[in-house]
């Protein structure tokens, strides 16, 4: 499958007092991204097990160009990295506009942890896991642009 495009929307709330979407707000982009992936397109591909309890353990943003609130939606593009069998990796280019040709506006990337809520406690992966995030593996995201993508 390769890239996981989606579209998310900066609200008007999300600007600072510079006119740029804060820090705070776009790490919620990134989660909303995230949750359209782990939640929506997972449990398309039978892996709900994903949207039962996954925690963020780190996340590193690095900002190229201002994000701006304007009314119109920004692409994400969401990408596997690493996996492991108790941790993944996700790579994250939000473009400042619905278009790959706009520019990166943000790279990110979050450490992930599938966690048992009941329990309170880290958990393995399942198989049908592994398989759908390693279908969203691709070396095609990078700050160069979005190639092979599928949207959402």
């Amino acid at each position: 499958m390769g890239v996981f495009i989606v579209e998310v929307r900066p609200r008007w709330s999300d600007m600072d007092a510079y006119g740029h979407v804060n820090h705070a707000s776009t790490v919620t982009l990134l989660e909303e991204a995230r949750i359209a992936l782990l939640f929506g397109e997972a449990a398309r591909h039978g892996a709900v097990q994903l949207s039962a309890g996954v925690v963020v353990v780190r996340i590193v943003v690095d900002y190229h160009v201002p994000l701006v609130a304007d009314g119109g939606a920004v692409l994400v593009a969401v990408s596997l990295r690493e996996m492991r069998y108790a941790s993944f990796t996700l790579d994250y280019e939000v473009h400042s506009g619905p278009s790959a040709d706009d520019p990166v506006a943000v790279t990110a990337e979050t450490k992930l942890v599938p966690y048992d809520v009941t329990s309170n406690r880290p958990r393995r992966m399942s198989d049908v896991e592994r398989d759908f995030l390693a279908a969203w593996r691709s070396n095609n995201i990078s700050g160069n642009g979005i190639r092979g993508g599928r949207r959402a």
